[in-house]
């Protein structure tokens, strides 16, 4: 293993060329390196793997460096100045002589935008200065290049005297000149990655000044335009930590394996040793016992190997850690203890596949920006295991860490909870594009990707959760990237390296496309010459009200083994919070804090779940094909059912399944299985307990769900938490007959002169307008159902989706936006067919609309019976035209009185769902008011829309209203909210739901069908609906019965 190790730093420095630079206390910063791509450091301390010195074996053991004798934090208030332009930046301030009385103060870690220093910005393609400044590297701009100055005074422990002091900044954007007590001590570039600085000799007993300067932008910031806020400052914990200076471990690499047919492990370990010392290296379980032990004597490169007989394997789905404590002494006197924790994993690609300890695994992923509402970059470690026990609930078991490595913190946690890591270095220069002549392909940017490539592996090495590393995001590929992928090859030998832009070439181990569409996908894995296993680094694009197709993709990545998943863009959509200029409470995005920088508007909002995290409604489909057990039906007569454990590593012993029979939405029977005997990737077989001659499965829908439960608490999943449900049919529905009553009589007013036609008797009126034809009064009972100036209409727009938008459908469909609807005729068939005055025989009235901006001929046929129900036929007729688009929607609105604002429905709920993202609802009773179905999306656009209704019921407090029923299958949808308000129209406005005005009325929508969400992308028509979820031009025929109820 030494070997190995002592070749791959000599490849190292082979292929990259470069040397890190040596300290030199009496050097000056020339204040050229903040534009100049060879200078990506100075006098940086060397790159180790992440770990914490202990002073003593019970420090260790507690494994909380904050309260070690070896730490001290530099978090906290620092004096703070701000300059706009980086010529004004102040000079001399790191004399501790420096007046600085004036200055304000800044929050460590701290974001300066958020703390009252200039704005956030957000682009997602062109650099931050995008037009303002032409590109030009190594040159940034001077103006609107904003600096940051810090200063503050802080005292060394007396015990530290005479020890080496490293002083650790964990992330500053962009980059930071430091100085000591007056001293120059060096320079880093690499945001997201800790600049460390050996201030040994540049110290002093007692108080000490510490200064530094960051600029908002510098060279390195070509190699940083990721998809996210622009934000400037320090954005992880700072401290300093002392070491014995003569004798330490300067580095420590720990490499496990399984051997034996995966049975047996061994721990490979390349140590670096200072000083004349003995390492004494123990592997305890997690019960403290004793798994394996060795000792290194001497000083230089050590290398050992214990082997583990039949150990505990480390997966996400079983994430058993153990600990390496290495012990630094010499003679007897112990020197410095340090803790890692070890997981046993093999990952490998076999057969176009990618393996787990010999086992085929789904990456059910996510992509994860580091990004708070309030701190900005600045992640506490509450948010992120709040953060991990999301994911948990959506049985996500992967993430990338778009587009930087992330806070140490993170991998640790990852380690403990279980989600597969893909690690991935700080590169994006999208805003150079992928042209031969992009500049990140020529050699001025080999140091760059080389350098940001090594720290990345360098540091995180260790993390069992890493189980590939990615090269960087969306930048062009050519001899830097290659160079790169070969000396990760040359170093790590135990994991796979990906890169995008690669596109499955020789400089990456995976297929790893992004947005490929599903049928894309299914090319691929179909084509026998493609080796490398397909995983999208980035799919399924969750802007918005998004999310559709999302089974198309798992239906093929469950049908093909070597398409095993992606990476979901993105987690956590990334607003802030604010105020508009109301002081109404918003989420803000891009463009909202001011008209001059580059704005890519709400770009940045693609979550899974809201800033705040709470789950965004396409959470619940992806929590449910991201599920892990499987129920499908054997014999539902007899209560046959077969179980799929979807799990690669644990059995299904800590789960319970939990059934309920329902018919027509009620629960009949129910029942529990305590034990389900299926390991992984098995199938059991059960019988439950249900008896259906019980339940008269001729006039009522029956259905089966099933809940999986976990028995005990688990890390972060509390007892009792579902983890996986399905719903069974057992029987159809069928609407229930309904016979209309056949008094009192009805009478007609039918006179030319006056502007309606009225239908009415002792309990009901109802009156059409003979301009335009719509029902424009509704009453039963002397109350009214609808609105004062509200109508029933038809319908084919819904406010337009962020998808929508992408993909222009906004614009291309903007004919059925409001079509031109000619009134041709409004009729009452002939007296004698109706049988005048006759309580029993319904009125019929017929409105005939000729819609030629879509070719189209429409007629509204209203039965009218004397209980005052109507039955609604809308029927198109079309002329064939290729020409004419698709169509939002087809139903109708009906604008009810506000305070008709309560809905029973059974379909599918409670979370909204529409025909390509619906199956992670159950079909059931459900009731909610107008307010809870309007999902505050932080742009406005469609919401509130549940799918297979059977019969929707809208009412007041006092249960009067209306029901919708016997129409099949249809969808609706209340809100306080008209579609007109909530779309954009044309093109995207800077708006927030927040500030839509509510509509004076309950604006309930009815539609035989509503396009599909689409979600491949959100910039292309592949982020329109797949077709079979499309509303095709052609003819239509919806019918419907509205009922007064009381």
């Amino acid at each position: 293993m030494r070997k190995i190790f002592v070749t791959a730093v000599a490849a190292m420095a082979a292929i990259s060329g470069f040397a890190q630079g040596a300290a030199n206390k009496d050097a000056s910063p020339t204040f050229t390196e903040w534009h100049d791509l060879d200078v990506n450091s100075v006098n940086r301390y060397p790159c180790h793997t992440s770990y914490f010195a202990y002073e003593s074996e019970a420090a260790a053991g507690r494994g909380d460096m904050k309260s070690s004798v070896n730490y001290l934090t530099l978090n906290g208030k620092w004096k703070f100045n701000w300059v706009e332009n980086a010529d004004q930046r102040p000079t001399g301030f790191w004399v501790e002589s420096f007046d600085d009385s004036k200055w304000g103060d800044m929050p460590v870690p701290g974001i300066w935008e958020l703390n009252g220093y200039g704005d956030p910005e957000y682009v997602n393609t062109g650099f931050a200065w995008r037009g303002h400044f032409k590109d030009n590297p190594p040159q940034v701009p001077v103006k609107d290049n904003h600096v940051g100055t810090y200063r503050r005074t802080i005292t060394l422990p007396e015990g530290w005297v005479g020890r080496q002091i490293i002083a650790r900044f964990g992330s500053v954007t962009s980059n930071m000149y430091l100085w000591v007590n007056g001293k120059y001590v060096g320079y880093s570039e690499d945001s997201k990655m800790a600049a460390e600085f050996d201030i040994t000799n540049y110290v002093k007993p007692g108080k000490n000044l510490i200064a530094f300067q960051v600029f908002r932008w510098c060279d390195g910031s070509y190699c940083e335009d990721q998809d996210f806020w622009r934000l400037s400052g320090v954005g992880r914990d700072c401290y300093l930590y002392s070491r014995n200076k003569n004798v330490q471990l300067s580095d420590l690499r720990v490499t496990p394996d399984l051997v034996n047919n995966y049975t047996d492990g061994t721990l490979a370990i390349d140590a670096t040793v200072k000083g004349n010392a003995t390492v004494e290296l123990s592997l305890t379980d997690k019960n403290g016992n004793k798994a394996g032990s060795c000792t290194l004597n001497g000083d230089g490169k050590k290398d050992a190997v214990i082997s583990v007989k039949s150990p505990m394997k480390w997966t996400a789905e079983t994430p058993y850690l153990y600990t390496l404590t290495a012990t630094v002494k010499q003679g007897s006197r112990i020197i410095e203890v340090i803790p890692v924790k070890v997981g046993f994993r093999k990952v490998e690609i076999k057969n176009r596949t990618l393996l787990v300890n010999g086992q085929h695994i789904y990456i059910k992923g996510a992509n994860r920006h580091e990004m708070d509402p309030d701190l900005g970059y600045v992640m506490t470690r509450e948010r992120m295991i709040e953060d991990i026990s999301i994911m948990k609930r959506l049985n996500i078991n992967a993430v990338r860490t778009c587009h930087y490595p992330d806070d140490p913190e993170w991998y640790n946690l990852c380690d403990e909870y279980g989600i597969y890591v893909c690690a991935e270095a700080n590169i994006e220069s999208h805003g150079f594009g992928y042209g031969n002549d992009a500049p990140a392909k020529k050699p001025m940017f080999a140091r760059q990707i080389m350098e940001r490539n090594q720290r990345n592996v360098e540091t995180f090495f260790n993390h069992p959760s890493i189980i590939t590393w990615s090269l960087g995001n969306e930048t062009v590929n050519g001899d830097n990237f290659t160079a790169a992928y070969k000396w990760i090859k040359s170093q790590d030998t135990s994991r796979p390296v990906q890169f995008e832009q690669a596109h499955g070439g020789d400089n990456t181990d995976i297929y790893c496309p992004m947005y490929l569409s599903q049928a894309g996908c299914e090319r691929y894995v179909k084509d026998a010459s493609k080796t490398k296993p397909l995983i999208q680094c980035e799919y399924a694009h969750m802007m918005g009200n998004s999310g559709g197709g999302f089974k198309e993709y798992w239906d093929l990545v469950r049908k093909y083994p070597n398409f095993q998943g992606g990476f979901i863009w993105d987690f956590v959509d990334q607003a802030l919070h604010g105020k508009d200029a109301e002081g109404r409470d918003i989420y803000k995005y891009g463009g909202d804090y001011n008209d001059y920088d580059p704005s890519d508007n709400n770009f940045n909002c693609n979550g899974l779940i809201s800033p705040d995290r709470k789950l965004n409604p396409h959470a619940y489909e992806t929590a449910y094909y991201y599920q892990n057990i499987w129920t499908s039906p054997v014999d539902l007569k007899t209560g046959k059912i077969k179980v799929y454990n979807e799990y690669s590593f644990r059995d299904l012993s800590n789960y319970s399944l939990h059934w309920t029979l329902m018919a027509d939405g009620k629960a009949v029977q129910s029942g529990t299985v305590d034990n389900i005997h299926a390991g992984p990737k098995q199938t059991a077989e059960l019988t439950l307990g249900y008896d259906l001659s019980k339940v008269d499965t001729q006039t009522a829908e029956v259905m089966l769900n099933v809940d999986y439960r976990l028995k005990t608490a688990e890390p972060l999943m509390s007892q009792e938490q579902t983890v996986a449900y399905q719903q069974l049919g057992i029987s159809k529905y069928n609407d229930k007959a309904y016979t209309v009553t056949d008094a009192p009589k009805m009478k007609v007013r039918n006179k030319k002169q006056e502007t309606a036609i009225t239908v009415s008797n002792d309990n009901f009126t109802i009156s059409f307008s003979r301009a335009d034809g719509v029902i424009t009064r509704y009453d039963y009972q002397g109350r009214q159902l609808l609105g004062e100036g509200g109508s029933l209409r038809p319908n084919f727009w819904r406010a337009a989706t962020d998808n929508d938008m992408g993909a222009g459908i906004n614009n291309k469909y903007k004919a059925w936006r409001n079509p031109e609807m000619k009134l041709k005729s409004i009729e009452l068939p002939k007296v004698k067919k109706q049988a005048k005055g006759n309580g029993g025989t319904p009125v019929v009235v017929i409105a005939s609309y000729d819609m030629h901006t879509v070719k189209a001929e429409l007629t509204m046929t209203y039965t009218i019976s004397a209980d005052g129900s109507i039955n609604v036929k809308e029927e198109m007729k079309t002329h064939g035209d290729d020409n004419i688009a698709p169509m939002m929607r087809f139903g109708v609105v009906m604008q009810m009185p506000y305070n008709i604002d309560r809905s029973t429905f059974y379909g599918r709920g409670p979370i909204e769902n529409y025909s390509d993202r619906k199956l992670s609802q159950r079909v059931g009773l459900y009731t909610q008011t107008a307010d809870e179905q309007f999902y505050p999306y932080i742009r406005p656009q469609e919401t509130g829309t549940k799918s297979d209704i059977r019969w929707w019921r809208q009412t007041d407090s006092t249960g009067f209203g209306l029901e919708v029923s016997h129409a099949g299958l249809f969808s609706a949808s209340a809100l306080h909210y008209s579609v007109a308000d909530l779309d954009d129209g044309d093109r995207k406005e800077q708006r927030h739901s927040p500030q839509v005005p509510k509509s004076k009325y309950t604006e309930l929508c009815i539609d035989l069908v509503q396009a599909g969400l689409g979600g491949v992308d959100s910039w292309s028509m592949n982020g329109t609906a797949l077709p079979a979820y499309r509303v095709a031009y052609g003819d239509k025929q919806f019918s419907f019965l509205l009922r007064p109820v009381k």
